[in-house]
């Protein structure tokens, strides 16, 4: 069996089941006690609203509670797991209660199949853990990064302003000063500068958003497919007249989540594989995101829709709304191909599987030969949805790769 050792906060065990005596109620698998709590989070995460940086933050933590959680012979993994889980999920997300009941049918499910001095012992020593894990979280910035000023972009053509159709403030200005998990700093991976500003018809900055344009005049079927798919916006305002409504989905990181599901049920992973494939697609999600969002404020680049209407079409929106926050690199190619590479290592490589994560949110679901190639779409999604320059795709998406690839040799395997 693998196991990978984490430097400094996290360290790897094996796990062992505690006695059952009792026979009350089916007691479910550890991978499925595993999945469903993950499931129960994505849910809270959705109805509360969490951006999609707030959201990785969230998984890191509980996952890794979980992962921690599987130290002891004389403990029941899956209980420690989930009490370490939810002990972390309570203080880093709004709807408790809503969490407390998926919870509670865990725990009842347990008290009917373990001994009292196991179920005791489990559940103490997961709460020990999960207030490890936030003793990390409370040093991290995040309450930092709640007190800054409101970001409304700079008055000049290059930079970015607040984009329609609600021209809200920048989300999450200063998230890469947070502080990361895995890599060395949030600047570790920082690409060299976008094309700069220049009103030169032949210049990269003008064919950049010329580009976007012509390019969402002659979208194919399977290109507006491939964009809506992967919008992953957690809270898209739709406009009817006066009237204002917002659609709920997962997160570009909840999406990961749920691939890293079907993964761990598709090859039968048992509970400490499903554990550790859940720790290590979440700190990918987690010290992408700081470090895709230090570059985004630093250059704080303007996003095609307001490069487009004031120099080509005033009319012009694109196919899929603009997310309220800087445009160099593409947030979703940098987090997905971080989570694929990293879902790579631990699965192998052309791991063929379906994607269902999004039946439930939008009716849609998409095969991928490997999971490479599900991050290599999405970065293409966010060109075809008129969001993002194609450079911008592909630099985040190779940003992404490099931290992937780094977290894994750091955290290093061993049999």
């Amino acid at each position: 069996m693998k196991r990978f050792i984490m430097p400094g906060f996290l360290t790897a065990f094996f796990l062992f089941g505690g006695c059952t005596h009792k026979q009350n109620s089916k007691l479910m698998s550890g991978s499925d006690v595993l999945h469903q709590n993950e499931y129960a989070l994505t849910q809270v995460i959705i109805y509360d609203v969490f951006t999609p940086p707030v959201a990785a933050r969230i998984y890191g933590y509980t996952s890794l509670a979980s992962y921690e959680a599987q130290k002891g012979e004389q403990y029941n993994f899956a209980l420690a797991a989930t009490t370490a889980f939810y002990t972390v999920a309570h203080k880093v997300t709004f709807s408790v209660d809503t969490l407390k009941k998926f919870e509670n049918r865990i725990y009842a499910m347990y008290k009917d199949n373990l001994d009292d001095s196991t179920y005791a012992r489990s559940v103490a020593f997961g709460a020990q853990i999960g207030k490890y894990i936030l003793k990390r979280a409370n040093v991290d910035d995040y309450p930092q990064t709640r007190g800054k000023p409101k970001y409304l972009g700079e008055n000049s053509p290059a930079k970015w302003r607040p984009t329609p159709p609600d021209y809200m403030d920048g989300v999450e200005f200063c998230w890469g000063d947070m502080h990361v998990l895995a890599v060395d700093s949030s600047k570790q991976f920082s690409p060299g500068p976008p094309p700069p500003y220049s009103e030169d018809k032949n210049s990269a900055f003008v064919k950049q958003y010329m580009e976007v344009y012509n390019k969402n005049k002659t979208l194919t079927a399977d290109e507006k497919k491939i964009a809506t798919y992967w919008d992953d916006n957690p809270f898209v305002v739709q406009h009817n007249g006066h009237l204002m409504f917002a659609d709920k989905k997962i997160t570009p990181g909840g999406h990961w989540i749920g691939i890293t599901t079907i993964a761990c049920k598709q090859s039968h992973a048992d509970a400490v594989k499903t554990a550790q494939a859940y720790a290590l697609t979440s700190i990918g999600l987690f010290d992408s995101f700081v470090c895709c969002w230090e570059v985004k404020y630093k250059y704080s680049y303007a996003r095609p829709v307001t490069n487009i209407e004031e120099k080509v079409d005033h009319f012009w929106l694109p196919l899929l709304q603009t997310p309220p926050f800087p445009e160099y690199t593409a947030g979703h190619s940098t987090i997905s191909a971080s989570a694929a590479v990293l879902l790579t290592h631990e699965f192998g490589d052309n791991f063929a599987f379906q994607d269902t994560s999004d039946v439930h949110y939008i009716g849609m679901q998409r095969h991928f030969d490997s999971f490479i190639k599900a991050s290599d779409e999405t970065a293409m999604s966010r060109f075809y949805g008129g969001i993002h320059y194609l450079n911008s795709s592909l630099v985040g998406a190779e940003q992404g790769k490099q931290i992937g690839n780094f977290i894994w040799n750091k955290l290093k395997l061993t049999n």
